[in-house]
């Protein structure tokens, strides 16, 4: 098992990714442009909390930890777009809009504890 693959918000991440794939594929037809957006940051998250883990700095951890982070606010800016413009049902990004907001303060505490 990678280093990685042991950290929960690791893991999280990657059950994050799942709910990423299912509204995707109920977004409607014309929407490629949010559907990639969404996708990129959703893997970013994963991806850099990995090579975060896999760093023996401190400073660089912490730098991909916040830069999943960021990845992490900005599927919650596309949540918002998508509820704007009226394409989900509100309820069908109830939990992973709760298990984006439980990592973004996980990868918050990874990034900001001393």
């Amino acid at each position: 098992m990678f280093c990685h693959e042991k950290l929960e918000v690791y893991q999280k991440s990657v059950e994050f990714l799942r709910h990423v794939v299912t509204i995707i594929r109920l977004l409607p037809a014309g929407n490629s442009d949010i559907i990639n957006q969404l996708r990129r940051a959703a893997m970013s998250i994963s991806l850099n909390i990995a090579e975060g883990a896999g760093k023996t700095g401190i400073s660089d951890k912490k730098r991909y930890y916040g830069i999943a982070r960021g990845s992490a606010l900005e599927c919650a800016a596309i949540f918002d777009l998508l509820k704007a413009w009226n394409l989900l049902d509100e309820n069908i990004l109830n939990d992973p809009t709760n298990l984006l907001s439980s990592l973004a303060a996980m990868l918050s505490k990874l990034v900001f504890k001393t």
